[in-house]
């Protein structure tokens, strides 16, 4: 088996062979009059007419020798069958192409729409030009790419040999249309925020760090779609926004975490998580039916259906119910020990981050659809408290194990969302990474009134529930290591 370089070496041999044939084996544009995609489509009609047309793509395949070849031609839409026969144009422009042409290249084909012996819908090749000239060769049909790191590293040649991914890409953005629309059909405006902060808010997270040279001041990228900001467009006067956009966290990188991706988030004036759940369930049904044509899932060995009555759980209760623990009484120490009986790993030695870690490890058994209620104030600072004033009127649906969403009835007494950042604040200085920043100019701006409020986010972790794969697998170009 020839090696890389000399594969590559044989190709340029190849360049310069079409240069000296006055073919450019990188022009600027090549005949086509339209996708393969169309010429399918419109097919009997071309065939009728028996003219012409003049079709481009990558050459996926070639079989056949002597007078006839059978070259396979992909354009990103569908692939075709280009027909070259020596008898149907001159031998010197057949030859050319034997003598020329690789499995990778992009060409255009000129030529008469016409049935195969077969069968199978084709176009006969009358002559042809260089489109693209590849100088290394595409991965093999059977064994592709099969190391995970070089797949995520040549993307472009994962996305071309793998059509079920290609398709995932696509849903994916359809994922995003569909999401988009519904909430512009229920009046919500779309707006954008900044992704530079000078303080992070709107989630728990470690932040990336960067500097302003002009202002001469350290920002950190958002880590949340603008919650902090959108709130503020409730205190303007508009009544329902959302935003879809990148996030980043300076996290660890597992199934369900990634350091950059996609989220929504809505806020709706006058709304409170009641409200919120109910709108949230046809969301995700809607999805669920627009992009995936169904509503029950397989994911993680549990399976939901989307349309069935959707539990709700309460926070304290449900881990009362699976450790033991009542979150209400127990000690820092005491949930340290039941982390050490479980062997569940932990960071952080405060109260809110061993809770969370310890429902992080009940949540696993839970296949929903639910919505998890009742959090404690401690592990959801900025969400309003219940009636009991023990609880926080926060929401979170659950599927497959993993949370899809968080929610509340936002927090807009300012006097008690100041407290809660200097709680947050107590926190950081105690070496916790992910507490909350505090904003004080936030704070200012509630001082100022913001309405009753309900505000919701999600990210790419439902895409990836539902097409029961792993959300970095769901990027189209994950975050790699340099190459040492």
């Amino acid at each position: 088996m020839a090696s890389l370089e000399e594969i590559r070496s044989g190709r340029l041999a190849k360049i310069k062979k079409l240069k000296e044939a006055g073919i450019n084996p990188y022009p600027a544009k090549v005949p086509r009059d339209f996708p393969v995609a169309q010429f399918k489509n419109d097919f009997a009609d071309l065939e009728k007419s028996g003219r012409a047309v003049s079709l481009a793509g990558r050459i996926m395949a070639i079989r056949g020798q002597g007078a006839i070849l059978f070259v396979v031609l992909f354009d990103g839409t569908e692939k075709v069958q280009a027909i070259f026969k020596k008898d149907d144009m001159s031998e010197a422009v057949f030859d050319l192409f034997v003598e020329t042409s690789d499995i990778g290249d992009f060409i255009s084909v000129t030529g008469k729409a016409a049935k195969s012996k077969t069968g199978e819908k084709s176009i006969f090749v009358e002559r042809w030009t260089m489109a693209s000239k590849s100088l290394l060769p595409l991965p093999e049909k059977w064994a592709g790419l099969q190391d995970i790191e070089e797949r995520y590293r040549k993307r472009y040649l994962d996305f071309l040999m793998n059509p079920e991914l290609r398709e995932l890409l696509v849903k994916k953005s359809k994922f995003w249309d569909v999401t988009r629309t519904f909430f512009k059909e229920r009046g919500f405006l779309e707006i954008e925020t900044p992704t530079l902060e000078l303080t992070t808010g709107g989630a728990e997270a470690r932040p990336f760090q960067t500097h302003h040279h002009d202002f001469d001041v350290d920002l950190y990228l958002r880590i949340s779609v603008g919650e902090l900001w959108q709130k503020r467009m409730m205190a303007a006067g508009f009544p329902k926004t959302f935003e879809i956009g990148r996030v980043y966290r300076n996290e660890g990188t597992s199934p369900e975490h990634l350091q950059e991706f996609t989220n929504m988030e809505f806020y709706w004036s006058y709304a409170d998580y009641h409200d919120g759940m109910n709108l949230v369930k046809e969301l995700y049904k809607t999805i669920a039916e627009k992009v995936f044509g169904r509503t029950k899932f397989e994911h993680n060995g549990h399976t939901f259906d989307l349309t069935d009555e959707w539990q709700e759980i309460d926070y304290a209760e449900e881990i009362k119910k699976q450790t033991g623990v009542d979150i209400e009484k127990a000690t820092e120490k005491e949930i340290k020990n039941k982390l050490d009986e479980l062997k569940v790993s932990y960071q952080g030695e405060n109260k809110e981050r061993l809770l969370d870690t310890l429902w992080k490890h009940c949540r696993k058994n839970i296949s929903g659809p639910a919505f998890l209620i009742n959090h404690p104030a401690l592990v959801a600072p900025l969400a309003k408290m219940s009636e009991s004033g023990k609880t926080t009127q926060m929401f979170q649906p659950i599927l497959a194990g993993s949370e899809v969403g968080r929610g509340y009835s936002e927090l807009n007494d300012p006097i008690d969302q100041k407290e809660r950042f200097e709680v947050q604040g107590r926190l950081m200085e105690a070496g916790d990474e992910e507490a909350m920043m505090p904003d004080l100019e936030f704070v200012e701006m509630l001082e100022h009134g913001m309405p009753p409020t309900c505000g919701f986010g999600f990210g790419e972790r439902l895409f990836a529930i539902l097409a029961d794969k792993p959300l970095r697998e769901l990027q189209a170009f994950p975050l790699m290591r340099p190459r040492e």
